[in-house]
C-alpha cells in the first residue's frame, strides 16, 4: 500500500492538502507521521532518510516517490481517472488548477503572519492588530476572498464538488478561523462548508488532540 508521510496535523499545512485529497476520495494510503518538535530533534534527519529534500508530504508508492503536495495531487489524478479530483468540464478544471497553482506560490504574508495552527484561538483583538499593521496580509485575504467569491453557489464547494482545489485552500480556512481575521459573509460561509467536510473534521479533530 502506498504510504504518505506528513508532519503534525496541527501545524502542517502542505500535509494537510495532499491527506485530504487522499482521505476525501477513499484512496487507500498508510499515513505516517512525523513528528516537528522539541520531542524530536531529529525531525529534519528523519526526513532527509524519507526523500532527499527533507519535506513533507511525500508519498512512497513503491518503485518510486512523489513529493510537494501538488505533484501528489496531479499522480492521483493520473492513477484514479474514475475519480473526479478535478472538476469534469474543461473550463472549470482549467480555473481549478490555476488557482491551486496561485496558492502554491503565493500569499507569502499570509503564511508567514499567520501560520497554520488549528489548536490557536487568537482573540479578535489580537486579529484586528495583525490586520491593520500589515497591508501585504490584507492584500493576501483580499485576493483569497476574490477566488472564493467566484463559485456560482454559496452553498458550494469552489467549483460545485469538493475537489483538489478545496483541498489546498482548507489550510487558509483553518488560518482565517485561528488568527480571527475579519472577512465578508459569503467566504464565512465557504468556510463552514469546509469545516463540515467529513475529511476535513477527521483531520482538525486529529490536529487538536494532538501534543503540542
Amino acid at each position: 500500500m502506498q504510504r504518505l508521510y506528513i508532519a503534525n496535523k496541527n501545524y502542517s499545512s502542505w500535509s494537510m492538502r495532499a491527506w485530504l485529497v487522499l482521505t476525501a476520495f477513499n484512496i487507500d494510503f498508510e499515513e505516517v507521521l512525523v513528528r516537528f518538535d522539541a520531542t524530536n530533534p531529529s525531525f529534519k534527519e528523519q526526513l532527509s532518510l524519507i526523500h532527499a529534500n527533507a519535506k513533507v508530504p511525500v508519498l512512497d508508492v513503491g518503485e518510486f516517490k512523489i513529493w510537494d503536495s501538488l505533484a501528489i495531487c496531479e499522480y492521483l489524478v493520473e492513477q484514479n481517472p474514475d475519480l473526479a479530483l478535478w472538476p469534469k468540464l474543461t473550463h472549470l478544471r482549467a480555473q481549478a488548477r490555476s488557482i491551486s497553482c496561485e496558492m502554491h506560490s503565493s500569499f507569502m504574508a499570509l503564511r508567514q503572519l499567520c501560520p497554520m495552527n488549528i489548536q490557536a484561538q487568537y482573540s479578535i483583538a489580537e486579529g484586528q492588530a495583525l490586520w491593520a499593521q500589515h497591508a501585504e496580509l490584507r492584500a493576501d485575504v483580499e485576493r483569497i476572498e476574490q477566488i472564493w467569491a467566484q463559485r456560482s453557489d454559496e452553498h458550494t464547494f469552489l467549483f460545485g464538488d469538493f475537489s483538489i482545489a478545496d483541498a489546498f485552500y482548507a489550510p487558509v480556512v483553518m488560518r482565517f478561523k485561528s488568527y480571527a481575521l475579519p472577512v465578508a459573509e459569503r467566504s464565512q460561509q465557504y468556510m463552514q462548508h469546509i469545516m463540515q467536510h467529513p475529511a476535513v473534521k477527521q483531520w482538525v479533530d486529529a490536529a487538536r488532540a494532538e501534543a503540542v
